[in-house]
């Protein structure tokens, strides 16, 4: 990869968008698309999103669970309290004890899970950014040398419509002193024989002999 010391060494310590979420990376690629390894750079990221919101959810869901399982046995110790003998409301408790052990221990999981992925969601992000970086660099530099020639291109062709200006000018000149002098050596009525006439815009009419044919 082109350059990617220099992109790792110029985003260091910068708080870098996420650029999945960002519409003006998207439209970065609006003409030329996105190339794979872009695609699945992206597809990486948008999957640890995805899944950072998934157990943001179920982490929000299992305690939510946990508390309702908390109150049913606060509520089924206090009707023991009451009653001794009450063996249903016992296993109840017990199951929902149980329960409560397997969604800690999903909690725990979560939680474990969602600490790690702020670093790979940036781990990845970086990885876009390096590839984005990159990529468009290669276009600049394209971009850049294609505009200099064209550059180069207009700069010929001024030039040369300058020299044909002046070739064109240079013709109209020499036209009009040859008519001056043909008119002054022969007269006028000799060059209508030869259809030779001066018009308005400064320039020498002659009629082809094929025309008249």
């Amino acid at each position: 990869m082109h350059g990617e010391d220099v992109f790792r060494a110029a985003i260091r310590g910068k708080n870098v968008p996420i650029l999945v979420l960002d519409q003006k990376w998207h439209r970065l690629f609006a003409v030329h698309g996105k190339t794979d390894e872009i695609q699945k750079a992206e597809a990486q990221l948008n999957g640890l999103i995805a899944r950072q919101g998934r157990l943001n959810t179920d982490l929000k869901e299992f305690r939510k669970l946990k508390n309702k399982l908390m109150d049913s046995i606060v509520q089924n110790m206090d009707a023991i309290a009451e009653n001794e003998k009450d063996s249903v409301r016992e296993k109840t408790i017990e199951e929902d004890k149980r329960l409560i052990d397997e969604l800690n221990d999903k909690i725990a999981a979560c939680e474990d899970e969602l600490l790690d992925i702020p670093s790979a969601i940036r781990e990845e992000n970086e990885k876009l950014m390096l590839l984005s970086m990159d990529y468009f660099y290669a276009k600049l530099r394209v971009n850049q040398t294609e505009s200099k020639e064209i550059t180069d291109w207009i700069t010929q062709v001024r030039i040369d419509l300058k020299k044909n200006i002046i070739r064109k000018q240079n013709r109209v000149i020499n036209n009009r002193e040859i008519y001056a002098y043909l008119h002054d050596i022969f007269g006028a009525d000799v060059l209508d024989l030869f259809d030779i006439r001066y018009e308005d815009e400064g320039t020498v009419n002659v009629k082809d002999e094929e025309e008249e044919s």
